[in-house]
Parts: structure tokens; sequence; C-alpha cells
């Protein structure tokens, strides 16, 4: 399929429509990336493309043939396969950057509410036996590991040209972030995780989406040529394009795809007011301003969805936070923010899932196969983990009281490669 792809890449015209979608999927995820990168993460863009976007799956197939525009005036970014499908992406503060369908302008910005944030400093006290294990596990495609032992920093590394303040992206760790949105609702009494979503057939529930056994059958594949691709790079409503086909009967099977989260993102809108404003301002003052998270920001589509199956993003020590918001039973500076008893829900095996798949966090509790090749490789029996594409990683070991966070451009599309990695810096960090 690679050289027939890149064949029909370079000749453009003899392309068929699955291609031509794939093409333009490759030219949006480059606009997209490289906004973020810029406007976001404040990251070098030409350096973030060649480093990462061009071995990417979906885009490496015609990375020789990308052309992309940095216009820091405007604070957009715009991307071509050769002259072709053409792609826009544009910032706009508090929501990051948009993939921008058809001729539209640039997105609003958010207004944001004045928000406490919480005084939630981690000591660091950094443990010199942790120096050699961070070493070997900072390959070069990581930019940040950090360890929290009980509260405090232990183990701290950043990649030249990152630090503590710099931003990086989830991709879908976001998923995690939408389960914490969900159990706030859930402790307001706005949502149930068990009763059926109105405008989705064979009464799917939230936990059918949240365990992704809905029978949503996109997958998640990044090739450019899958339905999650199209739905969040090539469609300016992701949740509505996200309903548009399930198959099979719900709770039947288990299918992990974006598609869940999207539909998940637009009824977390829905339930606090329909604007982004009122999305971001709702995560602010019920999450990251609880949890002393200042420097998390959510992307959006182009419609006001949250893309929260794939597009937040934090500094290290703010996915450490979130980290410990988990493995401190939902509690952040004594205060309840997650339901009682929501964390273990999150992490109790789905299960239909093989892969050892909780609700929002893959889980290493049971017996399935995914959780045994985890913990043979490392982790703990009783850990659970935020993960996104490319090696994002939020590991979580409430017997140790441990938090493992580690962020890369690792290329591996099954994320082996880091995870093993976390799960032996894991092993080392039983030290105390």
């Amino acid at each position: 399929m690679k050289k027939t792809a890149t064949v029909l890449a370079l000749s453009l015209g003899l392309s068929g429509c699955g291609v031509d979608r794939a093409l333009h999927v490759a030219s949006s995820l480059t606009a997209h990336e490289l906004c973020s990168t810029t406007f976001v993460e404040g990251q070098d863009p030409d350096r973030v493309f060649h480093d990462y976007l061009q071995p990417f799956i979906g885009v490496s197939v015609v990375a020789n043939r990308l052309n992309y525009v940095v216009d820091r005036e405007r604070q957009e970014v715009t991307a071509r396969v050769g002259s072709h499908f053409p792609a826009r992406a544009a910032y706009a503060e508090g929501r990051g950057c948009t993939v921008m369908i058809g001729s539209a302008g640039a997105p609003a910005p958010i207004v944001l509410e004045p928000v406490a944030f919480a005084d939630a400093a981690l000591p660091v006290a950094l443990d010199p036996r942790l120096a050699g294990p961070i070493d070997r596990a900072f390959t070069t495609d990581r930019r940040a590991i950090l360890i929290v032992h009980d509260g405090v920093i232990v183990g701290e590394r950043y990649a030249p040209g990152y630090d503590a303040e710099t931003r990086l992206q989830s991709w879908s760790m976001a998923k995690s972030i939408v389960n914490a949105l969900i159990g706030i609702l859930v402790r307001g009494g706005k949502l149930a995780v068990d009763t059926p979503v109105p405008g989705l057939p064979n009464g799917i529930t939230v936990d059918n989406l949240l365990r992704q056994t809905s029978g949503q059958p996109f997958g998640s594949s990044n090739s450019g040529f899958d339905q999650s691709s199209r739905m969040q790079f090539l469609e300016p409503d992701t949740a509505a394009f996200a309903a548009t086909k399930f198959e099979g009967e719900p709770g039947k099977n288990w299918s992990y795809t974006d598609a869940n989260y999207q539909l998940l993102s637009g009824i977390v809108r829905q339930a606090v007011g329909g604007a982004p404003d009122a999305v971001v301002n709702f995560a602010r003052r019920e999450l990251f301003g609880p949890v002393g998270m200042k420097s998390a920001l959510l992307e959006f589509d182009q419609s006001g969805t949250p893309m929260g199956a794939s597009w937040a993003f934090a500094t290290a020590r703010d996915w450490a936070r979130f980290g410990l918001l988990y493995l401190n039973d939902g509690i952040a500076k004594g205060h309840r923010i997650l339901p009682e008893g929501w964390v273990d829900y999150s992490a109790r095996p789905t299960p239909q899932a093989a892969s050892g798949y909780g609700a929002g966090f893959w889980t290493n509790r049971g017996e399935s196969d995914g959780a045994r090749h985890r913990q043979s490789w490392g982790m703990p029996a009783d850990s659970f983990l935020a993960l996104g594409n490319s090696g994002q990683i939020i590991l979580i070991v409430p017997s140790r009281k441990l938090v493992v966070v580690s962020l890369g451009f690792a290329v591996d599309p099954t994320n082996r490669a880091p995870i093993a990695a976390v799960a032996r810096l894991t092993a080392a960090a039983d030290l105390w």
C-alpha cells in the first residue's frame, strides 16, 4: 500500500477519492500539528516537521511533497501536498489551533472567566539513584520524563529546547481529560453513565462510550484512509460525524476509536452550555483550577466541540498533577473533584477489551492479555495509564504512591517501546 500511495501521491491527478482524502488528511494534520507546535508549544515548526511529522504514519509517504507556510503575524499555518489539497489551521487565545475547513475565517478567542488556581507546587527532591534509569529511558524521541513519588518530584529531565514551562501535546491522553470532565458532570448530577444518550441509537450509554463498546466502527489507524482521521482533520463538526454510523449491539464488542471520545466531548459541550467559552471555563473552574493545572489547554473543532480524543496541552508537571488527581482517588488539595469510586471505575477492566482498557484509561488490573504484557515489562498490577500516540504516557501506581510521565515523538504506532521503557523505569523507581 505504501508504494501505491506514494505513486498516486506524486501523480496526484490519478488519485481516487480514498487517496485524495488521505492526501488531504496529510496536509490538514501537518497544518494543525505545526500550528500547535508553533503557537501553543512555542517550538520550531521546521524541527518538528523534520523530526516527527516526516516519519509519521499517514504523512511519511508524501512528506517530500508536503509544503507548509507558518504565518506568525496571522498566527496560522497552511499546508499542501504539491499544489493540491490545501489545509489551514489557525490559533486563537484560550483555544489553541483549529483546523478551518473551506473558506472559514479565524476562530474566535475564548473569553476566560477568573479562576482561582490551587497552589499545587510540587516539591523537588531529585533522587540520584534515578539518574541512570532516566538516562536509559530518555531515548532520542523523548521530550520529557517526570517521576513523582508521594507528591514529590524525584526525577525530571527534558530534551534540549524543552523545560518545565513547555506545554506538551497529549494525543489520546486527552481521552483521560474527557473522563475527568464526564466524572465531574456525574458528580454534579448532570449525567449518569448508565443512561442512554439522547440522539444515539440502540440505547448507547455514556459507559459504552467511555469503555469503547458503543459499536462505533471508525477505528484509529492514523493512516489517513481511516474514518477517524477524516473526522479529526476534514470534518468541521466531529461529534456530528462520529454519530453517523454504529454497528452491532452496544456492550458486545470493544473497538478503540477516537469517535467515541468526540461524542463524549459533544456531550460535555452540551451539558455545560454549548459554547467553547463555556467548555473552557467549566474545565478551568471544575478541573484545571482545583488541580492547579495552569498551563492546560483544550483545542476545538470548527463547530466548537473540544477535540477530546486527541488535542490537549499541558506542561509535564501539569500532566503529573492530573495523574496525582487519580492517584489520590479524585481528591485535590483536600477537595473531592471526581465522584467517590470514579477512579476505580475508570481503572476497572472492560471485559470485552483484550488489550486491557478501562474507561478512558488503559489498565493493568485484571487478566487481559494487555495487562499481562505490561505487568511482565514491570508495571504493577494495580497501575493504570493515560496513553497517547507517539508515546505520551501518564502511569499511575497507587500501591507505590507513584506517577510517571513520559512525553515524546515516538514513531512506533503500537507505543510498545515507550510503554516498555516506562515499565522498566517504574521497576527501577521502586526505591522507597
